[in-house]
């Protein structure tokens, strides 16, 4: 059973077709009309010119995570929060803190929504960035610490040693998943009944590969009713806040010749 995501078959491959018929017949989430509690943040604001030029670095972005800590993530459909501890998945940890911090998953979409099962994002809006990360691989953390319980955060993989940015959030128990490689680093402590209604009509129409390459764009164009990620903030730390490149100043005119 393999929980891929789009390029390399990262997410469900001979788990959608089992799983997806079985478990989404017979596990209809429950759905929450109650707005979620928005926890106070400190932190400060990315500029919306364009993604942080540190995400075309992968290598560069190496900050171990605290011990824990919470995300709290901005959608359309609401906002809810994301309790990390990264003693349950230390790399996986380290790799969502610096994703988060440097505004990774903004403007991003939940473009697979399986009902009873699972929620998956983490392919970024804009295409020169998923083409640096596609093969920003992690090692695995070992399993067993958490199990793949409702609410947990997990990474995709397309097998050992693949994680890199995409994730998903478990709507059920799908301990099934524990021996598979599929390691819970944390857990949605608040505005869970958010993530059960982020829009699910589009199933798995969207086209993880041209998600990749086009980003943003094609969703727009096909998927206009799509949820997305509008921000993720580090709740109490100040986020690195980038700017477009100042614009070169023009050459001074030459001074004026003294008339004879």
């Amino acid at each position: 059973m393999k929980l891929s995501h789009p390029r390399s078959g990262l997410f469900i491959a001979a788990l959608a077709v089992t799983f997806f018929a079985t478990s989404v017949a017979a596990q209809a989430p429950a759905s929450s009309q109650a707005p979620a509690k928005k926890p106070a943040t400190a932190a400060a604001k990315t500029t919306k010119s364009g993604p942080d030029p540190a995400l075309l670095h992968p290598a560069t972005l190496k900050a171990q995570a605290p011990e824990t800590f919470q995300v709290k993530f901005e959608t359309t459909a609401g906002d809810f929060t994301v309790n990390v501890t990264r003693a349950q998945s230390p790399l996986g940890a380290d790799r969502f803190y610096n994703l988060c911090k440097h505004h990774f998953y903004d403007d991003g979409a939940f473009f697979r929504v399986v009902p009873g099962f699972v929620v998956q994002f983490g392919l970024s809006a804009y295409p020169q960035v998923n083409a640096v990360w596609d093969k920003a691989t992690i090692k695995d953390d070992p399993g067993g610490k958490q199990s793949n319980a409702p609410k947990t955060l997990v990474f995709a993989t397309a097998g050992p040693n693949t994680r890199t940015t995409q994730l998903f959030i478990n709507l059920v128990d799908n301990k099934r998943l524990d021996a598979s490689g599929f390691t819970p680093f944390g857990e949605v402590t608040d505005g869970f009944d958010v993530v059960q209604k982020i829009y699910a009509g589009y199933g798995e129409q969207p086209q993880q590969d041209l998600i990749t390459t086009q980003g943003k764009a094609y969703l727009d164009k096909n998927f206009p009713k799509i949820d997305t990620i509008k921000t993720t903030t580090i709740i109490g730390e100040p986020a690195p806040v980038h700017h477009a490149a100042p614009a070169k100043k023009p050459a001074a005119a030459p001074a004026p010749k003294p008339q004879s």
